[in-house]
């Protein structure tokens, strides 16, 4: 039933959407590993993985919450973070579905099922490419969170294999093309600053909501 539902799309798009599956299974284990590292029982991160299902709000929670910041300003700044899904709703409103496969619809919506829902040629392979990645990664990033948990039960530290700079090193790599643009990189640049001088008095997580404030800078 899948296969005919997906036969739509093709064998280069079928193909780069497993690899960008197994890539988010791989981000995964790195956000289970960490986790546990951190000293979170196995729970919080098969919770949030099966139910938050936003891999950068996820680690940012964990990371702000270990390094003894507030839970509530963590899960404020995986909100802010996850502000893009609005205009993604917007964006993929059609492919979705309606009444209750709309509820699923919206929960797989992330930013690789949109960018192939969207890139496809027709309504067919659209809503196909946005549920075949979608589910794709909602299935592995949970299996990733688990198998990471288990690595860093036997790892007393998980920097030794550097799985955790695997997050950083991703989105560095999505950053650095942006950049290109001068307003974006005037903004990006003030952000940090900002953020950078505000580590030494404000408590943990606040400077990275502070440095949304480099979003009203603007290039003369």
């Amino acid at each position: 039933m899948f296969s005919a539902h997906f036969s739509s799309l093709s064998r280069d798009t079928r193909k780069a959407i497993y690899l960008i599956c197994l890539a988010v299974g791989v981000v995964g284990i790195s956000y289970g590993s960490l986790a546990t590292a951190y000293g979170f029982p196995l729970w919080i991160p098969l919770f949030s993985s099966l139910f938050v299902l936003a891999g950068a709000s996820e680690f940012m929670f964990i990371a702000i919450v270990a390094g003894g910041g507030n839970p509530l300003a963590a899960a404020v700044a995986g909100l802010l973070v996850n502000a893009r899904h609005f205009p993604f709703g917007i964006a993929v409103r059609d492919l979705v579905g309606s009444r209750l496969s709309a509820l699923l619809g919206c929960h797989i919506m992330n930013d690789e099922s949109v960018v192939f829902g969207l890139s496809q040629s027709t309504q067919q392979q659209r809503k196909a490419a946005f549920w075949l990645c979608g589910l794709g990664v909602a299935i592995i990033w949970p299996v990733g969170a688990v198998l990471g948990s288990v690595i860093g039960k036997f790892l007393p530290d998980t920097q030794m294999i550097g799985l955790d700079a695997v997050f950083p090193a991703i989105i560095m790599a999505l950053v650095l093309p942006a950049l290109k643009s001068r307003v974006t990189l005037t903004r990006a640049s003030c952000g940090a600053a900002l953020s950078l001088l505000a580590v030494p008095f404000t408590p943990v997580g606040l400077p990275v909501l502070l440095s949304l404030a480099g979003l009203l800078a603007r290039r003369k």
